[in-house]
């Protein structure tokens, strides 16, 4: 099953949410094969809760914090989101800027999977990473943390998302034969990790997706996704970009 989870950072008040939501219903069908998810700013998730069709869309979180309670002032916890929401980014490279770190980020992986909520475990080089040819160590490096806190059962709840930070926002994503060495590397270090099946774990892309480029970026091997991030707030582009998966479907 494909699956595109559309973040929209840090953006609309809940009427504005609602006005994008409303205007995603009309432009995009559901078809079976293709998982679309919102992943709204805490304070639209309820009421888009109330509204949305949930036969076309599921909800996710932007991010959670790794304890389900305690006093951690303007922070959300898992067990808030529980029932909520279906997914939650996690490891996002915007959050990695602000500081968090590996350890950090692999108590909020498991944090959401106690919750009942699947993570996409965001992975992903900098330009200086690419640059000094640290592609590969940066992203098993991530992945080793990132997920030392999960069983090989925990492994098949989880997605992988894939974005090299170097081409957020670029305008173009990165080119297929960049792309696909990392796809290969994260399936072969989770199933070094997590034994053989474990390789099956959902790996999707994200940074600067966009629909001209879904055809390309889907047709590359173990691509099972996207992560669009300022497309998805279009919501002519954000349709395009599905319906360019669910032709390939």
């Amino acid at each position: 099953m494909s699956l595109i989870v559309g973040n929209w950072k840090m953006n609309l008040n809940p009427h504005d949410a609602s006005v994008l939501v409303h205007r995603l219903n009309e432009k995009i069908e559901a078809k079976e094969g293709t998982e679309i998810v919102l992943c709204a700013p805490f304070i639209d998730l309820y009421p888009l809760s109330k509204e949305i069709n949930h036969k076309k869309f599921k909800l996710g979180a932007q991010n959670l914090h790794p304890n389900d309670h305690g006093a951690f002032t303007g922070e959300i916890s898992g067990a808030m989101l529980k029932g909520l929401v279906q997914y939650s980014l996690v490891g996002h490279s915007e959050r990695r800027a602000m500081g968090e770190t590996d350890v950090f980020i692999a108590k909020k992986v498991a944090a959401a999977l106690r919750n009942d909520i699947t993570p996409v475990l965001c992975v992903g080089e900098l330009l200086d990473d690419r640059h000094h040819n640290l592609t590969k160590k940066v992203i098993v490096d991530q992945l080793t943390t990132n997920l030392s806190q999960l069983t090989a059962e925990d492994i098949s709840k989880i997605v992988i998302a894939y974005e090299p930070v170097w081409a957020i926002g670029a305008g173009t994503p990165a080119t297929p034969e960049q792309i696909a060495p990392q796809i290969r590397t994260i399936r072969s270090t989770v199933e070094e990790l997590y034994g053989e099946e474990a390789a099956n774990v959902r790996v999707i892309y994200g940074a600067s997706v966009a629909g001209e480029f879904v055809k390309t970026i889907m047709n590359i091997e173990g691509v099972e996704g996207l992560l669009p991030g300022g497309a998805s707030l279009n919501y002519e582009e954000f349709a395009k970009i599905v319906s360019a998966v669910q032709e390939l479907d």
